[in-house]
C-alpha cells in the first residue's frame, strides 16, 4: 500500500491515465461521431426550388451570429462575454500547457509552443473564477435557476473538476492526499469530461458551428433572412 491507492493490483492514477483515460476518449470519439451523423443524417430531401445559396447562407450566419443581435445584447452581455472567456481559458490550459502540449505530441507525433506557467496558472484561476461567478448568478437569479436543469449542474461540475484537480496537482495543494491520488483524480475528471461531453450539453461547443450553418443554409434556400 506504499505506492497509493490499488484496484486488483493496479494503482488508482495507473488506471486513471491507462484504461480509464483509454476508454474515455474512446467513448468521446464514438460519441461525437455519432452526435454528428444524427444531426447531418436530419437533413430532410428538399423539393422546392433553391430561392438562395444555402452554401453562402451557412457561411454568413456562421459570421453574422456569433455574437447576440444589438437589441439583445445590453441583457445578455455579461452572460455572453463571460461565457466566451471561460471557454478561451479552457482552451489556452487545454492547449498550451507543456504537460498537456506533450500528452496531445504522443498521440499526433508533433507538438508546438506552449506558455509559460505563469500564464497558463493566471487562465486556469481566472477561469475557475468565472464558471463560480456563472454558478453563482444561475443560483440567484429566480428566473435562470427556474430554466437550469440537472444537466445544466452536472455539465458545470464536469466542467469545472478538471481546473481545479489540475491546479491542486499543479501546486501541490493536497488537502491531505497523496500527490498520486491528487494527480489520479485529475486524470479521472478529464475522463469524466470526456464522457459526459458527447451526451450533455457541453456538446454545444462542437454543435454550435454546423447547427448555425445548418439554420442559415435552410434559411437561404428558402429565402428566408436569417
Amino acid at each position: 500500500m506504499n505506492e497509493g491507492l490499488y484496484w486488483e493490483g493496479m494503482s488508482l492514477l495507473d488506471f486513471a491515465r491507462g484504461p480509464a483515460l483509454r476508454w474515455a476518449v474512446i467513448i468521446f470519439v464514438i460519441g461525437i461521431v455519432w452526435r454528428l451523423t444524427a444531426l447531418l443524417l436530419a437533413s430532410r430531401k428538399q423539393l422546392e426550388p433553391a430561392k438562395g445559396s444555402a452554401t453562402s447562407g451557412g457561411m454568413k450566419t456562421l459570421l453574422t451570429r456569433s455574437a447576440p443581435a444589438h437589441e439583445l445584447e445590453k441583457n445578455i452581455v455579461f452572460q455572453h462575454y463571460s461565457g466566451y472567456a471561460w471557454h478561451i481559458g479552457m482552451f489556452v490550459v487545454l492547449l498550451f500547457f507543456a504537460p498537456h502540449m506533450l500528452f496531445f505530441k504522443d498521440i499526433l507525433g508533433f507538438g508546438w509552443p506552449t506558455l509559460p506557467n505563469l500564464f497558463i496558472t493566471f487562465f486556469t484561476v481566472v477561469t475557475m473564477g468565472i464558471l463560480l461567478v456563472l454558478l453563482a448568478r444561475r443560483l440567484m437569479n429566480p428566473v435562470l435557476r427556474q430554466l437550469t436543469t440537472w444537466d445544466d449542474y452536472i455539465s458545470w461540475l464536469i466542467a469545472f473538476l478538471p481546473f481545479l484537480t489540475g491546479i491542486m496537482a499543479f501546486t501541490h495543494i493536497t488537502f491531505g492526499m497523496r500527490y498520486e491520488t491528487v494527480l489520479a483524480l485529475h486524470f479521472l475528471s478529464v475522463s469524466a469530461l470526456l464522457i459526459w461531453f458527447p451526451f450533455g450539453k457541453l456538446m454545444h461547443a462542437i454543435f454550435i458551428w454546423p447547427s448555425r450553418y445548418k439554420v442559415g443554409a435552410a434559411f437561404a434556400r428558402r429565402g428566408v433572412r436569417a
